[in-house]
């Protein structure tokens, strides 16, 4: 009966395992959920059991399931690791290169990406620009070969290297009462309305501990969870906003937005590229990593 799987069953068998719900396991694969419902049957009716049940809302995986999952997961990272094995044997005329990053890197990464795939046209990128937490996820479920991100989780065994500067900078409106400040005392915050991004960025937890650390609590007026929506309310005159340098270049430029000259800003800190340590490297993964070190030289 092992003769009928297929491997895309296998794979669509370890998106469920991953997911545990049918719709958006399907989206991870670009299917209908009715067409990979179907292809979930007939894997079941392939292998004689019964691969998962519903509880309410809840999908839960049977035993004959997690166990299928984990075969899945184990012969999809085998053919991985034969495909990286063909690609060093070819070197780098061949292979793909699976990078994600957090949003607001893409401003100043996708440069270095163009650079990359101009030089090596040959070589598949397959890339993901996700917020923080799902970048948390891929790496713990070791889906990428490089991140980049601006701040390296600590309970994971992770390699990484700092490949550009992430200055964070205050911005306002251009007719606010700050934007013409000098050397603006942090207290002088205490009662500007702030635009911040979700919970858990990056750029939120430096804003948390700039506000901590000056001990001032100024209100926010706005959760946003994007910072293309913060830049258009920050110009709007709705508050003021903590964002990277480097997302804000056509707005500086054009005057829609104004730099503050806040005392402690800007904030500097870093871009890095990070791995797992595991992690066993495809060669465009390395000769993109080196490409990305060479630009700290």
């Amino acid at each position: 009966m092992l003769r009928r799987v297929t491997m895309h069953q296998l794979r669509l068998l370890a998106a469920l395992g991953q997911h545990m719900n049918m719709t958006r396991a399907a989206e991870d694969l670009h299917m209908t959920p009715s067409a990979f419902s179907i292809q979930i049957k007939q894997l079941a009716e392939a292998l004689g059991a019964a691969l998962h049940e519903q509880a309410g809302k809840k999908l839960f995986l049977t035993e004959a399931g997690q166990a299928g999952a984990r075969a899945a997961r184990e012969i999809l990272a085998r053919l991985d690791m034969l495909g990286q094995e063909l690609a060093e044997m070819r070197g780098l005329e061949r292979g793909e290169l699976r990078l994600a990053m957090i949003t607001t890197a893409r401003y100043f990464a996708t440069r270095l990406i163009g650079d990359f795939c101009r030089l090596h046209p040959k070589i598949e990128l397959i890339m993901e620009v996700v917020n923080r937490d799902q970048m948390l996820e891929r790496m713990a479920q070791n889906r990428d070969d490089l991140y980049i991100m601006g701040r390296i989780p600590k309970d994971m065994e992770v390699e990484a290297f700092p490949i550009a500067e992430n200055p964070l900078v205050m911005v306002a409106a251009p007719d606010h009462p700050l934007a013409a400040g000098r050397a603006i005392p942090p207290k002088s915050l205490e009662d500007e309305p702030f635009l911040l991004r979700e919970p858990g960025s990056g750029t939120r937890q430096a804003a948390e501990r700039f506000f901590a650390r000056h001990e001032i609590r100024p209100p926010a007026r706005m959760t946003l969870g994007s910072d293309e929506t913060i830049k258009q309310a920050a110009a709007a005159g709705l508050g003021l906003a903590i964002l990277s340098r480097h997302v804000l270049t056509l707005e500086l430029a054009g005057g829609l937005l104004r730099e503050l000259d806040v005392q402690g800003f800007p904030i500097v800190g870093h871009w890095y590229a990070a791995h797992l340590k595991a992690k066993r490297m495809p060669p465009a993964a390395l000769a993109f990593l080196e490409m990305l070190k060479g630009t700290q030289d």
